[in-house]
C-alpha cells in the first residue's frame, strides 16, 4: 500500500512538472510588439491586453516598444527588431512599392482614414472649401501632409488658395487656441488634447473628417514580419486573437485601458488617455467594419488605398499589387 501511495505521490509530482513545464514553455513563446509612435490613450489595448493576461492566456510573452512613425515600424519589423506592430497601411503599401520589405498588414483596425481638420466653431469653416484664404498649420512630419493636396483637389479646392504651416506637433493646439491659424491637421484621436486648450481661451472645438470628403480606405492596422508569420504561424494566430479581445474590452471600458496604459507609462494622464481611446473608437466601430467583419481587409477598400497612396507619391497604380502587401490567413 505504501508503495502504491508513493508511486501516486511520484506520479502527481511528474504531473505537476510536466503542467508547470507546458505552462512555462507556453509563457516562453516571446514577441516583440512596436508601436507606431509613442504610448499614448489609442494605443492602449495592447497594455491592457497585458494586464488583463490575455496573451498570457495564449502562452505569449508580450514586450512593448515605441515606434516613431509608421514608416519606423516597417523597417523595425523588416530587420527582425520586431515581430508585430501598428502602423498606417499607407506606409507599407509606399514601401512596399519601392521595395519587396519582408512585412505584411495581417489585421485591419481602422477602417475609415483618421486624417481631420480641427477648427472652432467661431472660425466660420463648415467644409473644405471655407479653408480658401485661411492659415492651416500641420506637423512637420505628418503622414497627412502627403494626402493633403489631393484631399482638396478631389473637392474642387486649390491647394495654393490655402496657406499651410508646418510646425512641431506640440504648437498645434496652442496656435489654434491664440487664432494665429483658422485650422489645423490632425488625426482625430488627439482631439482631447486640444480641449484644455481651448477651453482657457473660452473657444469650442470642432473637427471635419477627410473621411466625410472621400478619402477613403484602411488606416491603422496590425503588421507582422514575414520571419515571424512564416516560422511561428500559431502564435501569430493566436496573438492577434488576444489583441481583438483587448480591442474590444477596451471598446467596452475604455477607463480600464487608460489605467492599464499608465500603470506602465506613469506620467500619461489617464483621463485624457481614456478621452484619446474613445475618439479613436468611431474608426474601428462603423459600418465598413460591421459589413466585412473585424480585422478584414476587403479587396475593393484595400484597391482604394493603394489608389490614394499612388496618386499621392506619384506612382504608377500597376507598380504594386496591394494584396500582395496583406495576408488574411491569421485571423481563422
Amino acid at each position: 500500500m505504501k508503495r502504491l501511495v508513493k508511486s501516486c505521490a511520484a506520479l502527481a509530482v511528474s504531473l505537476t512538472l510536466a503542467q508547470f513545464t507546458s505552462v512555462s514553455a507556453r509563457a516562453a513563446e516571446h514577441v516583440t510588439f512596436m508601436l507606431d509612435w509613442l504610448p499614448a490613450g489609442d494605443k492602449a489595448a495592447i497594455y491592457l491586453g497585458v494586464e488583463k493576461g490575455l496573451f498570457a492566456a495564449e502562452g505569449i510573452d508580450v514586450s512593448i516598444r515605441s515606434g516613431r512613425g509608421s514608416s519606423d515600424v516597417v523597417t523595425k519589423l523588416a530587420t527582425g527588431v520586431a515581430d508585430f506592430g501598428t502602423g498606417g497601411l499607407a506606409a507599407l503599401l509606399q514601401a512596399k512599392a519601392a521595395d519587396a520589405v519582408p512585412v505584411k498588414a495581417v489585421m485591419s483596425l481602422y477602417t475609415l482614414q483618421p486624417d481631420a481638420i480641427f477648427t472652432t466653431t467661431d472660425a466660420g469653416i463648415d467644409s473644405l472649401k471655407d479653408l480658401v484664404g485661411k492659415t492651416v498649420a500641420t506637423a512637420t512630419f505628418s503622414s497627412s501632409n502627403v494626402s493633403w493636396p489631393l484631399v482638396l483637389k478631389a473637392n474642387g479646392v486649390n491647394p495654393d488658395s490655402i496657406k499651410l504651416l508646418k510646425v512641431d506637433p506640440g504648437a498645434l493646439a496652442p496656435m489654434l487656441a491664440s487664432g494665429q491659424v483658422a485650422a489645423t491637421i490632425n488625426w482625430v484621436t488627439v482631439a482631447p488634447a486640444f480641449a484644455g486648450p481651448l477651453k482657457e481661451v473660452n473657444k469650442s472645438f470642432k473637427a471635419l473628417a477627410w473621411s466625410n470628403y472621400g478619402f477613403d480606405g484602411y488606416g491603422l492596422s496590425v503588421f507582422a514580419s514575414d520571419r515571424m508569420l512564416a516560422e511561428r504561424p500559431e502564435t501569430a494566430r493566436k496573438f492577434l486573437k488576444a489583441y481583438a479581445r483587448a480591442t474590444q474590452m477596451a471598446n467596452d471600458d475604455p477607463m480600464a485601458a487608460a489605467k492599464a496604459l499608465k500603470a506602465v507609462v506613469p506620467e500619461v494622464d489617464v483621463n485624457t488617455a481614456a478621452e484619446q481611446w474613445k475618439a479613436s473608437i468611431p474608426l474601428m466601430v462603423n459600418d465598413i467594419a460591421k459589413k466585412d467583419g473585424p480585422g478584414a481587409f476587403e479587396p475593393k477598400l484595400l484597391a482604394t488605398t493603394w489608389k490614394w497612396v499612388a496618386e499621392a507619391q506619384n506612382l504608377p497604380i500597376e507598380k504594386l499589387d496591394p494584396e500582395t502587401a496583406v495576408s488574411r490567413d491569421f485571423l481563422k
